[in-house]
């Protein structure tokens, strides 16, 4: 067996080195700084823990109504052609590509009085800006797009011969769905849910302009950084990275070779 390296194999080892030192570099850096003591009393400080729990139980929040609204959506592009398909495709990509402070300003446009469906909301007591619902719909938008585009890719790997197999023997389209293609497919909607969640929980562009209260972690990192400095952000962002290291592990550890063949 040769040992031997191509000269692209080597270019390519080499790009891989400094994409990982790019990305990691600056993260242990910050990991490094704090002190266990700053560490432990940040952990131990109510704000800091009130900030990282709403983060988490607004973007799970956002997940749950992804996969809500999201599944049908994904199975629709991923077993349907029609006119238009691709428009509606790369509008459900856009929060991905927009500039996201646009998006807070964007939802804040049909929320706030003056429009129609703000009124509406106004009559009905629902209040979009500084509130934990605001910061749902912006997590829910911002994250929506990274759920559908996963599982319509989980739903497209089922066979749809597997689907006509259940319709010829007199099962529903919604008894299809529900005994043989969801069991076939739910492992890409875990996926996509945590995907959703992971991104909802780093937001901060769109929040700061809908929902700057109550703080979530990222807007407490800023906030305290903007005030104090490097010392006092430094350590929140440390338990961030530990909270988003979590997910993605465990999204790592369910898209392994050896979790596929379970």
């Amino acid at each position: 067996m040769s040992l031997r390296i191509s000269p692209f194999q080597g270019i390519a080892f080499v790009c891989t080195f400094l994409i990982i030192v790019f990305i990691v570099l600056p993260l242990v850096e910050m990991v490094k700084q704090p002190s266990f003591k700053s560490l432990w009393e940040t952990a131990n400080d109510p704000d800091v823990l009130k900030a990282i729990w709403l983060s988490l139980y607004a973007s799970g929040l956002a997940s749950l109504i992804a996969v809500l609204l999201g599944t049908p959506c994904a199975y629709i592009l991923a077993r349907r052609n029609f006119f238009g398909k691709k428009i509606l495709e790369s509008l459900i990509d856009i929060p991905i590509m927009i500039p996201h402070p646009v998006i807070g300003i964007a939802i804040l446009s049909i929320a706030g009085r003056g429009h129609w469906l703000g009124d509406i909301l106004s009559d009905l007591s629902i209040r979009i800006l500084s509130s934990v619902t605001g910061l749902v719909i912006v997590l829910t938008y911002v994250g929506l797009p990274f759920y559908v585009n996963t599982v319509k890719a989980g739903f497209e790997a089922v066979s749809p011969r597997l689907e006509h197999v259940s319709r010829s023997l007199g099962a529903s389209m919604t008894g299809t769905f529900f005994r043989v293609t969801m069991p076939l497919a739910w492992r890409s909607m875990l996926v996509g849910a945590i995907m959703c969640c992971a991104r909802a929980v780093s937001e901060f562009g769109a929040v700061v302009i809908v929902a700057y209260h109550p703080i979530t972690a990222p807007v407490l990192i800023y906030e305290r950084f903007t005030a104090y400095g490097l010392a006092y952000s430094q350590p929140v962002a440390v338990w961030l990275i530990v909270v988003c290291l979590i997910f993605f592990l465990f999204l790592r550890i369910l898209c392994s070779p050896k979790a596929k063949e379970q």
